[in-house]
């Protein structure tokens, strides 16, 4: 049987018209506080970009992008879009903002290698937002008062939604703690990365665990981050915990990004140095981009966590398989 987990005492309070409404709330309130609190302004963006670009996010180095052919182009390639984390960046230049000013858009993508279950998906739709900062605001500083920022919009949501659903209690806490990877291994040594998540999310109710790609003192890195867009000494995510499933439910991911120093040090690391050779890779090293901190806020996982839904199908429109359908039908779960 696919991946799903149905509580016992789980019982979905709105049906499905009511959760699209709700889904359509929860975006439209969370979008415009996002902007607000950190400056930023809506463009539209590609849901797919060329390979030689070097636009597309690697992710984990492993995953397929799903690519196709354009006639119009001699049948050249193109790949779906993981993620916007380097586009926006380029985009920020060309579209002419200023220090201090930022964007975000609507990201689609498609992850055709993703092990779904209950919070994950095919199918990724996320906020992704970007903006410029000077060189000498490449800080942690900087990096705590954006995560401030983000976790702020995600709270004055909460309260939002609570006001409008009689179901809905607010928990999560006033202020989101702040932790390193390493010190999250230094807790809880004999405990996976996932493990030592659900741990500290529930001793807290929500944290920033700093520091994600590289390699822990164990050896082995917290979590997986293509070496070309965040500096993996300055990002992290926002995790917080969910009580209907009891877990630690990631929102946010976020970072500074490298600049040319970090950018060749990653790629090193990596062990993919001819990354460097590809045209954003290229623009950066040759000092023609723009210095920001950016990322990415799942959509269907907020909503999901501000609805308290037990499985992102039931807020989400993807693929799930046979045995999950059923499953969820069997329970009473309505899976969009």
């Amino acid at each position: 049987m696919g991946k799903i987990y149905i509580p016992e005492n789980y019982r979905p309070l709105l049906d499905i018209k009511q959760t699209e409404i709700a889904i359509k709330r929860v975006k439209d309130f969370f979008e415009r506080q996002l902007a607000t609190e950190l400056n930023l302004h809506r463009v539209s963006a590609p849901l797919f970009v060329r390979p030689e670009s070097g636009l597309n996010d690697n992710l984990n180095g492993v995953e397929r992008p799903v690519s196709f052919g354009v006639k119009e182009l001699n049948d050249a390639p193109m790949e779906i879009v993981h993620s916007l984390a380097k586009w926006k960046r380029l985009a920020l230049k060309r579209y002419g903002f200023d220090h201090g000013e930022g964007l975000y858009t609507d990201m689609n993508a498609i992850r055709r290698d993703e092990e779904t279950d209950n919070i994950h998906s095919i199918f990724v739709d996320q906020w992704d937002w970007e903006k410029i900062i000077t060189k000498e605001e490449r800080t942690m500083p900087t990096l705590r008062d954006a995560v401030k920022s983000v976790y702020e919009a995600l709270r004055v949501t909460e309260k939002y939604i609570a006001n409008r659903y009689s179901y809905v209690e607010c928990f999560l806490p006033e202020e989101i703690t702040f932790i390193s990877s390493q010190e999250l291994e230094n807790w809880y040594p004999d405990c996976t990365p996932k493990e030592r998540e659900n741990k500290a999310a529930r001793k807290f109710g929500a944290v920033f665990i700093s520091q994600i790609g590289g390699a822990l003192i164990s050896g082995e890195p917290h979590d997986g981050r293509a070496p070309d867009y965040d500096d993996w000494s300055l990002n992290g995510d926002i995790v917080v915990y969910y009580p209907v499933l009891d877990i630690a439910l990631e929102l946010s991911s976020m970072g500074i990004r490298v600049d040319e120093e970090a950018l060749r040090r990653q790629l090193e690391i990596a062990n993919c140095p001819e990354r460097a050779e590809l045209s954003f890779q290229k623009a950066l090293l040759n000092g023609e981009l723009p210095y920001t901190i950016g990322g990415g806020i799942g959509q269907s996982r907020i909503c999901m966590f501000f609805l308290r839904k037990a499985h992102i199908g039931e807020v989400q429109a993807s693929i799930w398989p046979e045995d999950v359908l059923a499953y969820a039908e069997e329970r009473g779960v309505p899976m969009l």
